[in-house]
């Protein structure tokens, strides 16, 4: 078994031999702790039939673990100088694809389909730079990949806000967004003191796992979303309050909201935190009627 990058040791060996100095502006903070990334791969339960998507590999701390347990790794990379360190760190294992490119304007789908051909079962696992990870994370729930789930490293504060539940101070359009895709569980938390350099606040490893089937069926998806972030505009205002200011010539449409609200069985004074993925799905169907664009 090659020697692992993970530890503080070797991960300075390997800054120092390339001159490498850690970007801000990337979120950059390397794991250096080789059991936590044992655990992390651990939660995506790969076998050879599995293909693992990274983002942001660093100097390949995590890659190489996925590349021992999966059949296929594929790894973007938006910093250059990494290139060469991955080149060499990577060295040993021959089943990792590099793809120097910003995950944000990478056409996924399409990497998916002429790397990762003949993978049925593919997960994301990734230690995701903590200034993008909900829109790397939308993007990655939006796109209509073919992937069974994402098992990904953040800050804990917004872990805790997608696995929220309703009625809770975290839960919000965010806590929606992501669960009308993927069941979400916080699975580890993780200690800043593995890091290198130590970010100042602690991360956790978020599990999402695909559903078979949305946990609501609604008719129009963009304005059920649109609904959800409407109810939190404002958190302190009531569900009534926040429809009327945030959806289009609301204020005028205040007796329609109310019937939307009445024929969904919601009182008007709630507040959106109060509110179930389900709830909210029966709301956007009953207002969609009012606010269709014609």
């Amino acid at each position: 078994m090659n020697k692992d990058i993970a530890t503080p040791i070797r991960t300075q060996e390997i800054l120092k031999k390339y001159g490498f100095s850690f970007k801000k502006s990337l979120g950059q903070n390397f794991l250096i702790d080789p059991n936590i990334l044992r655990n992390i791969v651990g939660h995506a339960d790969l076998t050879k039939d599995s293909a693992a998507i990274e983002v942001g590999p660093g100097i390949g701390a995590l890659t190489e673990h996925l590349a021992r347990e999966a059949g296929k790794v594929v790894s973007f990379e938006i910093d250059q100088r990494l290139l060469p360190v991955l080149e060499d760190t990577l060295s040993p294992y021959d089943n990792i694809d590099i793809i120097h490119s910003d995950i944000l304007k990478a056409n996924v789908k399409e990497v998916i389909d002429v790397n990762l051909a003949g993978y049925e079962d593919i997960m994301v696992v990734a230690n995701l730079p903590y200034y993008v990870t909900t829109p790397i994370l939308m993007k990655l729930l939006m796109e209509d990949l073919p992937l069974r789930g994402l098992v990904v490293m953040m800050q804990k504060e917004v872990a805790d806000r997608i696995s929220a539940k309703p009625g809770t101070k975290a839960y919000g359009s965010l806590s929606i967004a992501v669960q009308y895709y993927m069941s979400a569980e916080i699975a580890m938390i993780v200690p800043k003191t593995v890091f290198m350099p130590q970010p100042n606040v602690d991360s956790a490893v978020l599990r999402l796992i695909r559903h078979d089937e949305p946990p609501v069926i609604v008719e129009d998806e963009d304005f059920f979303f649109t609904v959800t972030k409407s109810a939190f505009a404002q958190r302190r205002k009531t569900i009534l309050n926040n429809l009327q200011s945030q959806l289009p010539n609301g204020k005028a449409k205040k007796e329609e909201i109310l019937a939307a609200l009445d024929a969904s069985g919601i009182e008007p004074n709630r507040r959106g935190e109060t509110l179930s993925i389900q709830e909210f799905g029966k709301l956007a169907d009953c207002l969609l009627p009012h606010f269709k664009k014609s």
